[in-house]
């Protein structure tokens, strides 16, 4: 994780008193596991948002930073200028931008004023060319023009299917947008329904999918989705009521763009497995869809590609 937000996060819950930060963090868990949209921000005060910072933010920002770096490998050549983050809260995609690519200017768009707040604190200092703006998310809702990023992280699912669909439209008015949620069938599902509508606005599909035509896998079956390993602090693990100093955090995720840009021919969508003498690799390819490959150490470097391959990774 970014050094500096590990020690923004360090001191966060200091002062709150520990039943308080409690009850506040089981609320947001219990929220986070369910599937009713609402139309009114989860963030509601300073406790909640400290809580939601301690508990949620180190695995958002390793999630969108994975989902970043996969999008930056199919258009080396991008740096945005302008960053709008849809319903960023208390910014962690915008500290994952920053640790993706320098100079730019960012704004963090929400509709929880305590959540704004928290993010310009943690930012401070460190992030200074970020805005924090209060904004409805939701129908109405507009990317100024000129932008040339836009984010939208664990947000789609706090939303009603007609706000939804209001958000990604005015997301891809960008001509790059990457939409990350939970990696959960039901987040897959928000991302399929937002990757056809991204599509469907003329713009391409580069990551994680190699190609823009329908997703093969049939829902109810499997879901597409990946991990981001996350480093637990010793605060995480308080919040969290965790022993191990890590975790990892599931996440789906589609990237889009009206650059030239191509995806790449195939991605790795399961964890590799390992045997004697060979790798198996479940892959999603552009021309056969859903398939398994096996690479046999007489491949020679393919083989100790596959061999160092991850979960999430490019695949030619």
């Amino acid at each position: 994780m970014h050094e500096e937000l590990r020690a923004a996060l360090a001191g966060l819950l200091d002062g709150l008193p520990p039943k308080q930060a409690a009850q506040a963090t089981a609320r947001l868990i219990t929220h986070y596991r369910g599937t009713t949209p609402t139309d009114a921000p989860v963030l509601r005060d300073r406790a909640d948002v400290a809580a939601y910072a301690a508990y949620r933010m180190p695995a958002t920002y390793e999630a969108v930073r994975a989902a970043l770096t996969a999008f930056a490998g199919r258009l080396p050549d991008f740096s945005p200028a302008t960053h709008v983050d849809i319903g960023g809260g208390t910014g962690a995609a915008t500290w994952a931008a920053a640790a993706t690519w320098q100079g730019h200017r960012s704004t963090v768009l929400d509709w929880a004023q305590p959540a704004l707040d928290l993010g310009r604190e943690l930012a401070a200092g460190t992030l200074p060319d970020t805005e924090w703006h209060r904004q409805v998310i939701g129908d109405g809702l507009t990317v100024p023009a000129g932008t040339d990023l836009v984010t939208v992280s664990y947000v789609l699912g706090e939303l009603r299917p007609e706000a939804r669909r209001s958000v990604v439209a005015a997301a891809s008015a960008a001509p790059a947008v990457v939409l990350i949620e939970p990696g959960t069938p039901a987040g897959y599902l928000r991302i399929r329904e937002a990757r056809e509508q991204l599509a469907a606005a003329g713009l391409r599909i580069v990551a994680p999918c190699p190609h823009g035509e329908r997703c093969p896998i049939v829902p109810g079956d499997d879901w597409c989705h990946f991990a981001a390993r996350v480093s637990r602090s010793s605060l995480h693990r308080q919040v969290k009521g965790g022993t191990l100093p890590y975790e990892d955090e599931k996440f789906s995720y589609v990237a889009a763009t009206r650059l030239p840009a191509s995806p790449a021919p195939a991605r790795i969508v399961r964890k590799p497995q390992l045997r004697k003498g060979q790798v198996l690799l479940d892959l999603c390819t552009a021309d056969e869809g859903l398939r398994r490959t096996t690479v046999t150490k007489r491949q020679g470097d393919g083989y100790r590609a596959a061999r160092d391959a991850s979960w999430g990774d490019d695949w030619s």
